[in-house]
């Protein structure tokens, strides 16, 4: 007779096997071709379904003037991001559909109708470019703020260009750093050196279409001779790497975003060499002059201490680094109270 252990394993090896044939045969495995014809065409069948079941829905009409009344409306608060000595603010209307990345005084700003200087006129580059370009926003060198790498996508996807602006003759630079449309990042390192995320070619990408090297590019320099920073795994989400520009806490870093919710921090140091920030996969880890910052998914023992996911902490960064785990806790989640996002 059989012992009841060596049925089990026969039991769970057969239901592997099924669970293996199952997915093999999968009828709806061509969906994972996330970019492929047969899918995208499905894809767009369905929204043109949705827009109709939408479209005839009793209230529509009235419900989507409305909202495109307050979308349009001037009495808006233009949001504002101080960049040098401007406020700058991106602005969409009805007769600016892409948008305006605008600027102002901190006076102007004040009065009931600021005047406003118009910096990029996306709708303008759109019409001259024959395009789609959506507004991703733009990262602007300081101290100076002049030098800027302004990111658009086509349509609103995933993948965008980076493109150098400069801000003191409102124009693009000529021969500056431009990075073709992929699922990447550029970002600055110094005013001749950026890094750069991207699609370089077979292996570069990971499964999830993300970049998966991350290089270090010289100004004037063709951008497949940038050397290779850090290179994830196959199966990641992607990589990057960033400059904290605080002055006199200058330091250069590399993240692997293994998934949506676990990643690694690497501190690269002035000879290239990296070294892991010791801080839970699991936790959003932000870098802000002297300060490293921890918001826990998951609860962390430390000295005999335990915070509780949900919880922000800071601690020096040189003294983490060194092995000390000394944290002031920002905020602690309650049954009534949770962070949602930090702010700086």
């Amino acid at each position: 007779m059989r012992s009841t252990a060596t049925l089990c394993l026969a039991a769970a090896l057969l239901a592997s096997s099924a669970g293996a044939r199952a997915m093999t045969t999968d009828p709806n495995q061509w969906l994972e071709d996330v970019e492929g014809k047969k899918a995208l065409d499905w894809v767009h069948a369905q929204n043109a379904d949705s827009l109709k079941a939408l479209a005839q829905a009793p209230g529509f009409t009235e419900l989507r003037d409305n909202l495109r009344a307050i979308l349009d409306s001037e009495d808006r608060i233009p949001g504002i991001n101080k960049v040098g000595e401007y406020y700058y603010n991106f602005w969409k209307d009805k007769e600016h559909p892409a948008g305006l990345w605008r600027r102002t005084t901190l006076a102007e700003y004040r009065k009931p109708k600021p005047a406003w200087e118009t910096v990029i006129d996306l709708d303008a580059i759109n019409a001259t470019e024959k395009a789609s370009w959506v507004w991703h926003g733009a990262d602007c060198l300081r101290p100076e703020y002049r030098h800027c790498l302004v990111a658009l996508s086509r349509g609103g996807s995933d993948a965008d260009v980076t493109r150098e602006f400069d801000l003191a003759s409102k124009s693009w630079v000529k021969d500056g750093f431009e990075r073709p449309e992929a699922k990447g990042s550029l970002g600055w390192r110094d005013v001749n050196s950026v890094y750069v995320a991207t699609d370089f070619g077979p292996g570069s990408m990971t499964d999830s279409g993300y970049a998966r090297q991350v290089k270090l590019w010289q100004r004037g320099t063709p951008m497949s001779s940038a050397t290779l920073v850090y290179e994830g795994k196959k199966d990641d989400l992607g990589v990057g790497a960033f400059r904290d520009h605080a002055t006199g806490f200058e330091r250069d870093f590399v993240m692997r975003d293994i998934g949506f919710y676990s990643n690694e921090l690497f501190l690269r140091g002035a000879d290239g060499k990296l070294r892991k920030v010791p801080a839970p996969d699991s936790a959003i880890k932000g870098v802000h002059h002297e300060f490293l910052s921890l918001q826990l998914r998951e609860p962390l023992s430390e000295n005999g201490k335990t915070y509780a996911a949900g919880s922000l902490l800071v601690a020096k960064f040189d003294d983490f680094m060194a092995g000390k785990r000394n944290f002031t806790v920002l905020f602690e989640p309650s049954a009534t109270a949770s962070l949602a996002e930090p702010r700086s």
